[in-house]
């Protein structure tokens, strides 16, 4: 005869929702969780992280793999918004070269170094110029996401 002690699952689960509650997951009594964006796309950004897998981050998480990997799909799909990354060294973009026209256009009439302006369709976004970089890039994001 075996004996299972079920100690030191009970103390794991503790820990688990005791970090998801400091997240701001919602556990109710029944044990269905509600997840804010926020807390799906930091866990979407832990599995890009060198060495990270699907399954060391759900572990983390307390979930299955197969629920991470459709907020992955989320993100993909623009509808999911990762957080900014922090990089300790300059990135890079790719600079492309064209020649330039006969007839160059006009110059722009001079915008105010106020506010940052951002135009996306019929949307328009205006913002302090101090706005970090990350900010902005996180407005973009959400901007070009589709709709749900």
């Amino acid at each position: 005869m075996f004996r299972i002690s079920l100690r030191g699952v009970r103390f794991a689960m503790c820990a688990i929702n005791s970090f998801l509650k400091s997240l701001g997951v919602e556990i109710h009594a029944s044990g269905h969780r509600r997840w804010p964006d926020a807390v799906k796309a930091q866990a979407v950004a832990d599995t890009l992280e060198p060495g990270a897998t699907v399954g060391a981050v759900a572990a983390r998480y307390g979930i299955f793999p197969n629920q991470l990997s459709s907020w992955r799909r989320l993100a993909k799909q623009g509808k999911l918004v990762l957080p900014a990354v922090a990089l300790d060294e300059p990135a890079f973009a790719p600079l492309l070269v064209h020649d330039v026209p006969e007839d160059p256009p006009e110059p722009p009439a001079a915008v105010s170094t106020a506010a940052i302006r951002i135009h996306f369709g019929a949307i328009r976004v205006e913002m302090a110029a101090d706005t970090p970089a990350a900010r902005i890039a996180e407005i973009v994001r959400a901007l070009a996401s589709s709709p749900c």
